[in-house]
């Protein structure tokens, strides 16, 4: 069962402790190895990989046009029209984080400026295994495009037929997403980040995947750069004693059952919502298909805790700063600025957490443990780079000569120094 703390009587070290994460160490050795013979071998390596690891035995790699439309026309309407539907909706919103260029004209005949530009090429992971992810080829493609990413290349596990989850082909197609790759892991990591004969080498890999992927990813950060490396699901529920406790309830529930790992959390300001949020928990565990996962959660990483009041509830929301804060009261708005560290907010008592995770348009790849301390959810950010540029006259360059000399010579940069002055020598 769900534990109860009330803030009054327990260790505030109980309130903020997060759930035990695997130790990685035999991960790492493991994801070591496939590194490097994927880096040696290739396409040789990531089809023994795929063989062992997904129990496909492939004769290429890449997925065909063929593939995708079947796919697309195997599955049923109204599910492609509810992905055409959260596709505008991604677009839309993420279309008002582009970032424009700027230039700088000074009167002396200086300029400066800032150009951003669209990183190249992107890998794309989207886990495969006992769930078909369509939502996540959306959210990190759409960005991808609008950034202006040249070449998304999208990677997936296969099942045991060789085929790829027709869903996330369908919103592969959706998204405008052609060149796919039947394959997962930390062998397709490695095939994103050092390129085989038939996979093509990228500038970043994005999206989530398990613990292999997870750690393969910061295992290359250097070579190629990586979104974040993101831990398990994580919801903190800030409501008050006019929530209903069989919505806050189902709420904690949908991150739970995404992994014995995940964290679901209510804060609230009434031990008997506690109470009666804590039956609904038990209550509604036995209805969902995946009832062993999110029990395990629950009952590991699960916690309600009981604040004097709201304010100090949000302030318990700061420190953990969870991946997804949902604000379950009459007029959330009042709280939104109170509100610093957070992967993304749902207000109010009718937005629940799947809401952003598939449809309203935000970003769902979110900052987990903590981390919405200091970094941000997915966004077009992600998939540009920045360069600056700057023009002097001789005449500009003259003004500020003995300023460049005074703190080059400061900081014994003699050749520094002489970049400037020789400029000025007769």
């Amino acid at each position: 069962m769900i534990k109860i703390l009330d803030c009054k009587q327990v260790d505030r070290a109980a309130i903020f402790q997060r759930g035990d994460l695997a130790d990685t160490t035999a991960v790492e050795q493991s994801v070591a190895a496939i590194l490097a013979d994927v880096r040696a071998r290739g396409d040789a390596a990531v089809l023994e990989y795929t063989a062992r690891f997904d129990g496909a035995q492939l004769d290429a790699l890449a997925v065909t046009k063929t593939e995708i439309d079947e796919a697309y026309a195997s599955c049923e309407p109204f599910f492609l029209e509810s992905l055409q539907r959260a596709a505008e909706n991604i677009r839309a919103f993420h279309t008002h984080q582009v970032r424009n260029n700027f230039v700088l004209t000074g009167v002396d005949g200086t300029v400066l400026g800032q150009r951003v530009l669209p990183i190249e090429r992107v890998g794309l992971y989207v886990p495969g295994g006992t769930a078909s992810y369509p939502s996540s080829v959306l959210m990190n493609a759409i960005p991808a495009q609008i950034a202006g990413v040249s070449r998304i290349v999208l990677v997936t596990p296969p099942g045991r037929d060789g085929k790829i989850n027709p869903s996330v082909l369908a919103a592969a197609r959706i998204a405008g997403v052609t060149d796919i790759y039947k394959m997962g892991g930390a062998q397709a990591v490695a095939a994103l980040a050092y390129g085989t004969e038939s996979v093509p080498k990228v500038d970043k890999i994005v999206g989530p995947g398990n613990i292999y992927v997870s750690v393969a990813k910061r295992m290359v950060f250097g070579l190629v750069d990586i979104d974040m490396i993101a831990g398990p699901s994580e919801i903190l529920v800030l409501a008050d004693s006019t929530a209903n406790p069989a919505y806050v309830a189902a709420d904690l529930l949908s991150q739970a059952e995404h992994d014995r790992l995940a964290s679901a959390v209510l804060v609230c300001d009434s031990m008997a919502l506690a109470q009666a949020v804590a039956a609904e928990v038990e209550r509604q565990l036995p209805l969902l298909p995946r009832e062993e996962i999110a029990r395990a959660s629950i009952e590991a990483n699960g916690k309600i805790i009981v604040a004097a009041d709201l304010m100090e509830g949000i302030e318990i929301a700061n420190e953990i700063a969870p991946e997804h804060l949902e604000i379950c009261v009459d007029e959330p708005f009042r709280y939104l600025d109170s509100i610093k560290n957070a992967g993304s907010i749902f207000l109010g008592k009718h937005a629940p957490e799947a809401l952003g995770d598939y449809l309203a348009g935000p970003n769902h790849t979110l900052p987990t443990l903590g981390t919405a301390r200091f970094s941000s959810p997915l966004s077009v950010d992600e998939f540009v780079k920045r360069s600056s540029f700057l023009y002097y006259t001789r005449e500009a360059l003259e003004h500020v000569r003995d300023n460049i000399v005074e703190i080059a010579r400061h900081e014994k940069l003699d050749a520094h120094a002489k970049s400037v002055t020789i400029r000025f020598e007769e």
